[in-house]
């Protein structure tokens, strides 16, 4: 999809489906985590239908080396993968399920992404990819698929060496460069390291929230049953389960609310939340204005956030 696309030419941005992403963070302390990808509580093979091409997991071993854990396949397709716990001890996580709207569905498309001991899922679209290789030069050799989303990872590798290691400046350069010069409809994203998480919601097509959780066990509103051990959260694709967090406390991003937690904030429109080893959480508007080529999602589109 180009600046001079017609609508017709821009079909993949305009229907792209929901993508879902999920951040943890339990700082410096490593704690077990149980998750299932595509698993629906009402239906898995309605949900993992909508969601087809792809599941994956992200986290760091305790030498810091990154492990990403992906099938490029929905539930119904892998279901060994999806449908057994998958346990990991690690400080922080990244978890996605994936709709594709660019790139093949393929193992090398699937998030999470790793880059310079860095793990990034992202949820959304943009387009002209032409363009963005051309400003990436020599960092178009860290992309081995053909996504739109590791081509910005790759941008945000570039832009954090261009602000001499500054993370959360190398996400925001990043997003205000696709946003200065491609079509774009998300570039919400979760980018992690060993002990530190960051998260960016942009522009405000696709929700994507936060919630600063304490030690203890999972306070769910009054409609979602009696609380759990620990953390214990799920949505129509993902959940997650950790006993650990009944004496460690966390932060938790996701484009949707879990249930089984309550407390969760919408991030602002260009609200980038930085997660730091000691669970400080800081954020502000890292992208204040709107992107110069915004492709919106049809009206009635289920994915507009609203």
């Amino acid at each position: 999809c180009h600046h001079s696309s017609t609508p017709p030419a821009c079909a993949a941005l305009l229907g792209a489906g929901m993508c879902r992403l999920l951040g943890l963070s339990a700082g410096m302390h490593p704690v077990h985590a149980t998750f299932w990808l595509v698993d629906a509580p009402d239906s898995l093979e309605v949900e993992s239908r909508r969601n087809v091409d792809g599941s994956g997991i992200g986290y760091f071993r305790a030498d810091g080396s990154a492990v990403v854990d992906k099938r490029p396949e929905a539930a119904y397709r892998d279901a060994a993968f999806v449908r057994e716990a998958l346990a990991i001890e690690a400080c922080t996580f990244v978890a996605h399920v994936r709709l594709a709207s660019t790139g093949t569905v393929s193992l090398e498309n699937t998030h999470p992404f790793s880059m310079d001991g860095r793990l990034m899922a992202h949820n959304g679209g943009f387009g002209d990819l032409p363009a963005l290789e051309a400003q990436l030069g020599d960092y178009r050799d860290l992309v081995s698929g053909d996504t739109d989303s590791e081509r910005y990872f790759a941008l945000i590798t570039q832009q954090i060496d261009s602000h001499g290691g500054d993370v959360g400046a190398g996400i925001a350069a990043a997003a205000r460069w696709i946003a200065s010069h491609l079509p774009v409809t998300s570039l919400n994203t979760v980018v992690i390291t060993p002990h530190e998480m960051w998260a960016l919601r942009y522009p405000g097509t696709h929700a994507l929230h936060i919630i600063e959780r304490p030690a203890g066990p999972s306070t769910p509103s009054a409609s979602a049953g009696p609380s759990a051990v620990g953390m214990h959260a799920r949505d129509a694709t993902s959940s997650v389960h950790s006993d650990d967090l009944q004496t460690r406390p966390s932060v938790v991003v996701a484009s949707e609310e879990l249930d089984g937690e309550s407390g969760w904030r919408m991030l602002d429109v260009g609200e980038l939340v930085q997660v730091s080893a000691e669970l400080g959480v800081t954020s502000g508007i890292a992208l204040p204005d709107p992107p110069e080529h915004p492709v919106p999602l049809p009206a009635g589109n289920p994915n507009i956030d609203t």
